[in-house]
Formats: structure tokens, C-alpha cells, sequence
């Protein structure tokens, strides 16, 4: 078992939650690969977009529904600084994770994050699990919790 899956499978447990992680037989990279390997709406899809401060070279988490983009604009001013694309690099070093396996719990420092409401409209979504081909169900209220997330809208 990897690292990041180790991390995220002991922050789900020390948080409680009884989640199953599933291991795909093919890529989870992307939302629609993703949303094909557990058979489900792409918006059921947790994805996790990591931003970074232009400023303060911190990387920001916007936790969004799988068919939903989002607005570097809005994103910036929910985080108090302009924002820019995170490169794989600063991604691995922030959060522990490669681009892909992302997942929204398990990070190796805290991360201020988002949460799109949009995700609430479902009973289970699936989030990435630290490795681009395992995901793991789980209620999107329990996400919220764990990550102390803002909700925001930040779509467009």
C-alpha cells in the first residue's frame, strides 16, 4: 500500500468514518475517468483542485462537483490572493499527493479549503484516495467535516 493511501485510509479511520477504499482497474485521474470506473453521475465526483498563492506560495484546496470548473477569479477572492496553477512539484511537497490522487483528507500540512454545495445534492460521492486508480464513497457532509471547508460557490 503506498504512503498516500496509507494517509488517507488512517485519516478516515481516526476520523470515524467506516469507508470502504476502492481500487479501480483503470485510471482515475480525471473526473469522467473516474465517474466511468464507479458508475456513477460525473458530478458525484469529489474533485480536488489545488490552487496556489501567487503571493504566499500556498496551496489552497477547491473541493468541486466532477462536471463543475473552477473560477480563478472567484477562487481568488474566496482566498484573499490571487491564484495561479500549482505545479505537480508544489502539489507533492504541500499536500504529499501526485496530480491525480488528490485526495480531500490525508495531507501532509493543513490546507484551507472549499466546498462546492453542488456535492450535497448527493448522498455518496467519490473522492480520489491518494493514488490515481483508488476512490473511496463517502458522504459529502463527512468531507465537509473532515477538511473544515468553506462552502463557497466558486463555479463557472
Amino acid at each position: 500500500m503506498s504512503k498516500s493511501l496509507k494517509r488517507v485510509t488512517r485519516a478516515l479511520r481516526e476520523a470515524g468514518i467506516a469507508a470502504e477504499v476502492l481500487e479501480m482497474d483503470g485510471s482515475t485521474r480525471t473526473a469522467a475517468e473516474a465517474a466511468a470506473q464507479a458508475g456513477c453521475a460525473i458530478d458525484q465526483i469529489c474533485k480536488s483542485v489545488i490552487f496556489c498563492g501567487e503571493d504566499s506560495g500556498v496551496a489552497r484546496l477547491f473541493l468541486t462537483a466532477g462536471g463543475n470548473r473552477v473560477c480563478a477569479e472567484t477562487a481568488s477572492t474566496l482566498a484573499g490572493e490571487r491564484l495561479g496553477k500549482a505545479d505537480a512539484a508544489l502539489i507533492r511537497a504541500q499536500t504529499g499527493f501526485a496530480i491525480g490522487g488528490v485526495a480531500p483528507v490525508g495531507h501532509l500540512s493543513p490546507i484551507r479549503a472549499w466546498f462546492d454545495p453542488r456535492l450535497m445534492d448527493f448522498e455518496v460521492v467519490y473522492a480520489a484516495a491518494g493514488t490515481p486508480r483508488h476512490i473511496v464513497p463517502i458522504p459529502p457532509g463527512e468531507i465537509l467535516r473532515l477538511t473544515g471547508a468553506e462552502k463557497a460557490d466558486f463555479t463557472g
